[in-house]
């Protein structure tokens, strides 16, 4: 299982187009790809209800969990995505 502490940095945090955008890249992968807010309010990745309803802003901490047969290439491409979000 990969685990991943990451803070959002971008301005506007993950509103729906970028929400979209990560839908669409985790939906790519096998594996479960699974948000974590404030250490208890679990996201499914896949879902843009679930990540639309978290309230994501800026400065906000996720903990990126992903376990799967593709966890390695999914944990790279998801990172890179959450790290350099647009505004």
């Amino acid at each position: 299982m990969f685990q991943k502490e990451i803070v959002i940095n971008n301005h506007t945090g993950l509103h729906a187009r970028p929400a979209s955008e990560l839908v669409e890249l985790c939906s790519k992968f096998e594996s479960d790809i699974t948000l974590v807010k404030d250490d208890e309010e679990e996201i499914n990745a896949k879902s843009i209800i679930s990540i639309l309803s978290a309230g994501i802003y800026q400065g906000t901490r996720i903990s990126l969990q992903i376990e799967g047969p593709d966890e390695d290439t999914a944990s790279t491409q998801v990172v890179k995505f959450l790290e350099n979000l647009p505004d």
